[in-house]
């Protein structure tokens, strides 16, 4: 059993539209695109400068080297990797920025080789609205089986 904390809305405005949804899961999906393409300063662009990431990196350039070097492990290993988002969750808040949650799979192929799940994760964001767009402000992963 999960100690994660139940949502239960009670209201109409507790929802986003479903123009907003639909653009929050085309962010999730090109932002995790970035990632499994090795698109280091693409995806690290998907963050506000001083964002909240739970790596030992911060600002965007250290987001990037950290995704570069792990791209570049994947090449070296000759390994894909995909991220699976599922559940989405998007909630609005009074100051105009969202909260979501979502539930997140990885999956690791190398070539040859049949497809494993490596980690279950519950993610949760806190987007915001930079030049025209939605970025990560906050992040906070749990990953399933721990404390």
């Amino acid at each position: 059993m999960s100690t994660e904390p139940t949502i239960q809305p009670t209201a109409a405005e507790d929802y986003v539209s479903a123009e907003l949804y639909t653009r929050i899961q085309q962010f999730y999906a090109d932002q995790m695109a970035l990632m499994d393409h090795g698109q280091a300063e693409e995806w690290a662009a998907t963050f506000t400068e001083e964002a909240v990431f739970p790596a030992e990196v911060t600002g965007r350039a250290g987001r990037a080297a950290s995704a570069r070097a792990h791209a570049e492990k994947l090449i070296r290993e000759k390994a894909d990797l995909r991220h699976w988002l599922g559940m989405l969750d998007v909630r609005p808040q009074p100051d105009g920025t969202l909260l979501t949650r979502a539930y997140v799979l990885t999956a690791r192929t190398v070539r040859g080789e049949e497809l494993r799940i490596t980690a279950s994760v519950v993610c949760r964001d806190h987007l915001v609205e930079e030049d025209g767009r939605w970025v990560v402000s906050e992040r906070s992963l749990r990953r399933d089986g721990s404390a």
